[in-house]
């Protein structure tokens, strides 16, 4: 993995066009915290839990299909379902043969999505990092190309892309809070927005592998459970997002798995968005004031992933 990479607002808005026809521009919501039983304060909740596959992930896999030579074996990918659905979408929708290899843990909503994109799935492991071991070797045994969910290039510049759509849509706000895993996402989003924002990561107190790695100053392994195991518990973040987190993420906060919990079922209470456990980790820091913003400090939540069957219609 190249170490030398540098993320830049030129080479993240070089990608976002390139990889604009492909995506959503996902909406906003703006809301009042009294309406989720909370003192007031505006919070406007990026709904990119509306992207296509259901979650963020879409905008790094097409940043590494539109950019990268594919091979005629295709692509791999190894993933918790997120962003293994967002790689068999995007090879869906260029003609590449996909496969993904998933951890046991992995939700039935997230396997069943990747099957639907028509992509080959794998169970590799019970965890993250045994798919991971297994993609690694089947793409070097098919020749197939490599699609890394958070420590790739190419994964972060199109994740950076998010950043560049939420100072479009929102270019007053002072903090943004963002759940992490492995870290592409705010990798991306840090380096697009590089202090000009206050960055705040959210972390599953099972699994806080971007809080230890800064106390630690460099990626560890950490724990890896939690009720977001699927999309939030990599063995550690990538190298390549961690001199922008040093740089530019201002600290992580942990929630617990009642806090996910609560935000998931105040999410779909109050204002009716569907949200996974990952998905709703940011907006667990705020409601259960692990994360209390001072005096006219303007919030944007990310929600960053919708792929469960918590919500069901009969």
């Amino acid at each position: 993995m190249p170490t030398e990479f540098q993320i830049t607002r030129e080479s993240i808005a070089g990608t976002e066009a390139l990889i604009r026809s492909h995506v959503r521009h996902t909406p906003v919501l703006r809301a009042d915290m009294v309406d989720f039983g909370r003192p007031a304060l505006t919070v406007d909740l990026k709904l990119e839990c509306l992207q296509h596959s259901g979650s963020f992930k879409a905008r790094g896999a097409f940043a590494n299909l539109l950019t990268r030579e594919i091979p005629n074996a295709g692509v791999v990918a190894a993933s918790g379902g997120n962003h293994g659905a967002a790689v068999a979408y995007a090879a869906m929708r260029l003609g590449v043969p996909a496969t993904i290899f998933v951890p046991s843990v992995s939700p039935k909503a997230k396997t069943d999505r990747i099957r639907s994109y028509g992509a080959e799935l794998v169970i590799g492991g019970d965890r993250y990092a045994e798919a991971l071991a297994a993609s690694e070797e089947f793409a070097e045994k098919s020749g197939a190309l490599q699609i890394h969910a958070f420590n790739q290039p190419e994964t972060l510049l199109g994740q950076g892309t998010l950043g560049m759509e939420i100072e479009a849509d929102l270019p007053d706000i002072d903090t943004l809070l963002v759940a992490v895993g492995g870290g592409g996402l705010i990798g991306g989003i840090a380096g697009w927005f590089a202090g000009r924002v206050r960055i705040v990561a959210v972390e599953p107190d099972g699994a806080p592998t971007l809080h230890d790695a800064l106390a630690a100053g460099e990626p560890v392994d950490a724990p890896a459970g939690s009720i977001a195991a699927d999309s939030l518990a990599p063995k550690r973040v990538g190298t390549l997002m961690f001199p922008v987190a040093q740089a530019f993420v201002e600290r992580s906060v942990l929630v617990s798995d009642d806090d996910i919990a609560a935000a998931q079922a105040a999410l779909w209470d109050s204002v009716r968005v569907v949200s996974e456990p990952g998905g709703a980790a940011a907006f667990a820091a705020l409601l259960s004031g692990k994360y209390a913003p001072a005096p006219g400090e303007r919030v944007a939540v990310l929600v960053c992933g919708a792929n469960t069957t918590a919500v069901k219609f009969e």
